[in-house]
Protein backbone atom coordinates (compact mmCIF):
# COMPACT_ATOMS: atom_id res chain seq x y z
CA UNK A 1 0.00 0.00 0.00
CA UNK A 2 1.19 3.48 -0.81
CA UNK A 3 1.48 5.79 1.83
CA UNK A 4 2.48 3.68 4.92
CA UNK A 5 5.33 4.51 6.59
CA UNK A 6 8.94 2.57 6.63
CA UNK A 7 8.85 0.60 10.41
CA UNK A 8 12.55 -0.29 10.21
CA UNK A 9 14.81 0.58 13.03
CA UNK A 10 18.36 0.96 12.62
CA UNK A 11 21.03 -0.06 14.99
CA UNK A 12 23.25 2.40 15.95
CA UNK A 13 25.13 0.42 19.14
CA UNK A 14 24.96 -2.86 20.65
CA UNK A 15 26.00 -3.63 24.11
CA UNK A 16 27.04 -7.26 24.66
CA UNK A 17 25.59 -8.47 27.98
CA UNK A 18 26.02 -11.91 28.19
CA UNK A 19 26.95 -15.03 26.23
CA UNK A 20 25.96 -18.83 27.78
CA UNK A 21 25.78 -22.31 26.50
CA UNK A 22 22.39 -21.57 24.67
CA UNK A 23 21.78 -17.69 24.74
CA UNK A 24 23.13 -15.02 23.94
CA UNK A 25 21.71 -11.47 25.06
CA UNK A 26 22.65 -7.70 24.08
CA UNK A 27 20.97 -4.59 24.30
CA UNK A 28 21.15 -2.42 20.99
CA UNK A 29 20.15 1.33 20.83
CA UNK A 30 18.22 1.70 17.62
CA UNK A 31 17.11 4.50 15.89
CA UNK A 32 13.21 4.80 14.88
CA UNK A 33 11.55 5.47 12.18
CA UNK A 34 10.41 8.82 13.28
CA UNK A 35 14.04 9.79 14.27
CA UNK A 36 13.85 8.96 17.73
CA UNK A 37 16.16 6.47 19.84
CA UNK A 38 14.92 3.27 21.86
CA UNK A 39 16.40 0.65 23.29
CA UNK A 40 16.38 -3.22 22.09
CA UNK A 41 16.81 -6.17 24.41
CA UNK A 42 16.99 -8.80 22.64
CA UNK A 43 18.33 -13.11 23.41
CA UNK A 44 20.22 -14.72 20.53
CA UNK A 45 19.20 -18.48 19.95
CA UNK A 46 20.63 -20.92 17.20
CA UNK A 47 17.28 -22.18 16.73
CA UNK A 48 15.38 -25.21 17.11
CA UNK A 49 13.19 -28.09 16.08
CA UNK A 50 9.98 -29.67 17.23
CA UNK A 51 8.52 -32.87 15.77
CA UNK A 52 5.01 -33.97 15.80
CA UNK A 53 5.37 -37.34 15.48
CA UNK A 54 1.77 -39.66 15.04
CA UNK A 55 2.64 -43.68 15.26
CA UNK A 56 0.05 -45.92 13.50
CA UNK A 57 -3.34 -45.92 15.95
CA UNK A 58 -3.20 -41.92 15.73
CA UNK A 59 -1.48 -41.25 18.40
CA UNK A 60 1.47 -38.61 19.70
CA UNK A 61 4.75 -39.26 20.55
CA UNK A 62 4.92 -36.47 23.44
CA UNK A 63 7.10 -36.12 26.56
CA UNK A 64 7.27 -34.45 29.13
CA UNK A 65 9.80 -32.65 30.85
CA UNK A 66 10.83 -30.75 33.60
CA UNK A 67 10.66 -27.00 32.62
CA UNK A 68 12.54 -24.98 34.79
CA UNK A 69 11.98 -21.16 34.72
CA UNK A 70 8.03 -22.44 35.37
CA UNK A 71 9.11 -25.02 37.92
CA UNK A 72 7.13 -27.74 36.49
CA UNK A 73 6.50 -30.34 34.05
CA UNK A 74 5.05 -29.62 30.42
CA UNK A 75 3.71 -31.65 27.85
CA UNK A 76 5.29 -31.25 24.74
CA UNK A 77 6.18 -32.57 21.31
CA UNK A 78 9.48 -33.87 20.75
CA UNK A 79 11.98 -30.89 20.27
CA UNK A 80 15.91 -29.57 20.59
CA UNK A 81 17.75 -26.64 19.59
CA UNK A 82 19.89 -26.68 16.51
CA UNK A 83 23.39 -27.65 17.72
CA UNK A 84 25.03 -24.55 15.65
CA UNK A 85 23.84 -21.95 13.62
CA UNK A 86 23.38 -23.07 9.99
CA UNK A 87 22.43 -26.77 11.12
CA UNK A 88 20.46 -28.44 8.92
CA UNK A 89 16.88 -27.89 10.67
CA UNK A 90 15.54 -30.99 9.03
CA UNK A 91 18.29 -33.43 9.72
CA UNK A 92 18.15 -31.73 13.51
CA UNK A 93 14.58 -32.57 13.92
CA UNK A 94 15.19 -36.01 12.92
CA UNK A 95 18.08 -36.23 15.26
CA UNK A 96 15.95 -35.35 18.15
CA UNK A 97 12.94 -37.17 17.50
CA UNK A 98 15.30 -40.52 17.49
CA UNK A 99 17.21 -38.80 20.64
CA UNK A 100 14.17 -38.30 22.79
CA UNK A 101 11.36 -41.10 21.75
CA UNK A 102 13.31 -43.64 19.60
CA UNK A 103 10.82 -42.97 16.70
CA UNK A 104 12.59 -43.13 12.97
CA UNK A 105 9.94 -42.13 10.56
CA UNK A 106 9.00 -43.35 7.12
CA UNK A 107 7.34 -39.87 6.36
CA UNK A 108 8.14 -36.54 7.31
CA UNK A 109 7.46 -33.57 6.42
CA UNK A 110 7.77 -29.87 7.02
CA UNK A 111 4.90 -27.84 9.05
CA UNK A 112 6.71 -24.39 8.51
CA UNK A 113 8.47 -22.38 10.61
CA UNK A 114 7.42 -20.01 13.67
CA UNK A 115 8.91 -16.97 15.77
CA UNK A 116 8.34 -17.82 19.46
CA UNK A 117 8.52 -14.52 21.23
CA UNK A 118 9.60 -11.72 18.23
CA UNK A 119 9.90 -8.90 20.54
CA UNK A 120 12.68 -9.85 22.23
CA UNK A 121 14.03 -13.64 21.16
CA UNK A 122 15.62 -13.97 18.10
CA UNK A 123 15.14 -18.08 17.77
CA UNK A 124 13.39 -19.27 14.76
CA UNK A 125 11.20 -22.94 15.42
CA UNK A 126 11.04 -25.39 12.63
CA UNK A 127 8.28 -27.86 12.64
CA UNK A 128 7.68 -31.22 10.97
CA UNK A 129 5.52 -34.06 11.12
CA UNK A 130 6.68 -37.55 11.51
CA UNK A 131 4.76 -40.66 10.47
CA UNK A 132 4.46 -44.63 9.76
CA UNK A 133 7.25 -44.45 12.69
CA UNK A 134 9.88 -47.61 13.51
CA UNK A 135 10.95 -47.54 16.98
CA UNK A 136 14.29 -48.12 18.05
CA UNK A 137 16.52 -46.91 20.93
CA UNK A 138 16.57 -43.73 22.87
CA UNK A 139 19.00 -41.75 23.24
CA UNK A 140 18.60 -38.72 25.44
CA UNK A 141 21.39 -36.14 25.89
CA UNK A 142 23.13 -36.70 29.57
CA UNK A 143 21.70 -33.62 31.29
CA UNK A 144 18.24 -34.55 29.44
CA UNK A 145 15.46 -36.38 31.56
CA UNK A 146 12.03 -37.03 30.36
CA UNK A 147 9.02 -39.31 29.70
CA UNK A 148 7.36 -40.01 27.10
CA UNK A 149 4.18 -41.24 26.25
CA UNK A 150 1.39 -41.61 23.22
CA UNK A 151 -1.67 -39.02 23.35
CA UNK A 152 -4.47 -39.64 20.96
CA UNK A 153 -4.02 -37.49 18.30
CA UNK A 154 -7.86 -35.57 19.07
CA UNK A 155 -6.89 -35.11 23.22
CA UNK A 156 -3.88 -33.61 22.37
CA UNK A 157 -6.25 -31.29 19.84
CA UNK A 158 -8.57 -30.52 22.96
CA UNK A 159 -5.71 -30.35 25.17
CA UNK A 160 -4.36 -27.59 22.92
CA UNK A 161 -7.86 -25.81 22.71
CA UNK A 162 -8.85 -25.86 26.30
CA UNK A 163 -5.47 -24.35 27.54
CA UNK A 164 -4.05 -27.43 29.37
CA UNK A 165 -0.99 -27.38 26.35
CA UNK A 166 0.88 -24.06 26.81
CA UNK A 167 3.82 -24.78 24.60
CA UNK A 168 3.72 -22.71 21.64
CA UNK A 169 5.29 -25.45 19.27
CA UNK A 170 3.74 -27.93 20.09
CA UNK A 171 0.06 -26.01 19.83
CA UNK A 172 0.90 -24.60 16.76
CA UNK A 173 2.33 -28.01 15.52
CA UNK A 174 -0.77 -30.01 16.57
CA UNK A 175 -3.75 -27.32 15.38
CA UNK A 176 -1.36 -27.18 11.86
CA UNK A 177 -1.59 -30.93 11.58
CA UNK A 178 -5.54 -31.05 12.69
CA UNK A 179 -6.22 -28.89 9.63
CA UNK A 180 -3.48 -29.74 7.01
CA UNK A 181 -4.27 -33.57 7.70
CA UNK A 182 -8.44 -32.63 8.31
CA UNK A 183 -8.03 -35.24 11.30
Amino acid sequence: MSGQMDLTERKLSREDIFAGRIVTVHVDTVELPDGGTSTREVVDHPGGVGVLALDGGNNVLAVTQYRYPFGRTTLEIPAGKLDHPGEDPYEAGLRELREETGAVPGEYRSLGRLLPSPGCYGETLHLYLARDLKMKAQHLDEDEFLNVERVPFDEMVRRCLDGEIEDAKTVAAVLKAKLLLNL
